[in-house]
């Protein structure tokens, strides 16, 4: 029969176990979706949405502006922060 002690530690070795389980989804699960990205893009570059490509690691959104300039800019999934932007005219 196993002592109190030893009962006490086996249950906080699994309860310590799981929590990082837990840990470890939450930080896979912690990107950015392409609405998100939008709506990051719109903060830092005036215009229309034409659309939300994804690739592994970057949404790339391309944005329509009043002049006619069609701007593309690149956003890292997990940090949502701006990577790259390029623009051309039309």
């Amino acid at each position: 029969m196993l002592s109190r002690r030893k009962l006490i530690l086996l249950l906080m070795a699994f309860a310590l176990s799981f929590g990082g389980q837990v840990s470890a989804q939450e930080k896979s699960n912690s990107s950015i979706d392409k609405a998100q990205a939008a709506e990051k893009v719109l903060q830092k570059v005036r215009g229309r949405v034409l659309r939300v490509n994804q690739s592994k690691n970057t949404y790339k959104v391309k944005v329509l502006q009043k002049t006619g300039r069609v701007v593309t800019v690149d956003v890292d999934k997990r940090s949502g922060k701006i990577t790259k932007q390029r623009s051309r005219d039309k």
